[in-house]
């Protein structure tokens, strides 16, 4: 029997370059919302990694600046560009929009990742939530303001510039998996506590969620014919220092038995933002270790 023994090298120099040549954003301009929080930066790692310049952008200036010097250690200075940016607010994204033109910059990846989500920290569970009942009007109107209407001038503004000038481009939402089904608010009782006074998390992070992967499917098909794609992605709980309570009570509802990495959303990124998706559009990829498959 003759055996044909191939030269694995050459074997893998071939098929890595053409399995990933798709992946190349190498020319490409990604902006991302919410850049200094704590997967904004994650996501302009990816599209760094892939070759891309990235424009951050978020409210608070202090958190892109640690963003840039952090992201800077890894990558070229020259690929990273911030700017303090309030997404709610129509003329602070025209404005960014307009220096970015001015300068000769074309965004070719939206990313509309800001947004306002109470954190579970420590024991402490939930910050800033109230129940139902209860709920201001004013938190209501300011979380859907940044975390929705954001996403929608966003993509009004930059989505508009990549359909208007033929070279298409790609929008991405940040969405959930609660986008996909209610919290299991069982996850934030406190022993002790009331039951009037319970904490949860709030109406608003479902409707936000839920929202962006409306908007993700209304912008899949509006801008479709002139090369702009829209898909969301949404991940599942990511550990960041929660108490030991609530990781395991989370991690029991998880099919993989435990919580995301911060960067392991990184190559989902890196694929629906390139040529490597091309023939994926309103698509909402629910990345959550499978505890939506329960």
């Amino acid at each position: 029997m003759v055996r044909f023994v191939r030269d694995p090298v050459a074997v893998s120099e071939t098929n890595v370059s053409q399995a990933f040549e798709k992946f190349d954003l190498t020319g490409k301009t990604a902006l991302i919302t919410g850049a200094a929080g704590l997967l904004g930066i994650e996501h302009a790692y990816a599209l760094l990694d892939s070759g891309a310049a990235v424009v951050l952008t978020d409210i608070c200036e202090d958190g892109l600046s640690t963003a840039s010097e952090s992201l800077a250690s890894d990558s070229s200075a020259d690929r990273i560009e911030t700017y303090t940016m309030d997404v709610s607010d129509l003329e602070a994204v025209k404005t960014v929009a307009q220096n970015l033109a001015a300068q000769g910059s074309r965004i070719d990846i939206l990313v509309n990742n800001a947004a306002i989500d109470p954190k579970v920290k420590g024991e402490q569970g939930v910050l800033e939530t109230s129940r139902l009942e209860s709920f201001p009007l004013e938190q209501w109107n300011l979380q859907i303001s940044v975390g929705l209407t954001g996403a929608f001038l966003c993509s009004q503004v930059f989505g508009n510039a990549m359909a208007c000038d033929g070279n298409g481009g790609v929008i991405l939402n940040i969405a959930s998996d609660l986008s996909v089904f209610s919290p299991d608010q069982r996850l934030y009782r406190r022993d002790g506590v009331p039951e009037a006074l319970q904490p949860v998390k709030p109406v608003t992070y479902s409707v936000i969620k839920s929202g962006l992967v409306g908007l993700t499917n209304y912008l899949a098909t509006y801008w479709a014919d002139r090369g702009v794609r829209a898909n969301a992605l949404s991940p599942g709980g990511v550990f960041n220092g929660q108490g030991e309570e609530f990781v395991q009570k989370l991690s029991t509802l998880i099919p993989l038995g435990r919580m995301a990495a911060r960067d392991e959303y990184r190559a989902a990124v890196q694929f629906l933002c390139s040529d490597a998706s091309a023939y994926m559009n309103g698509q909402n990829i629910v990345m959550d270790g499978g505890r939506s498959v329960w």
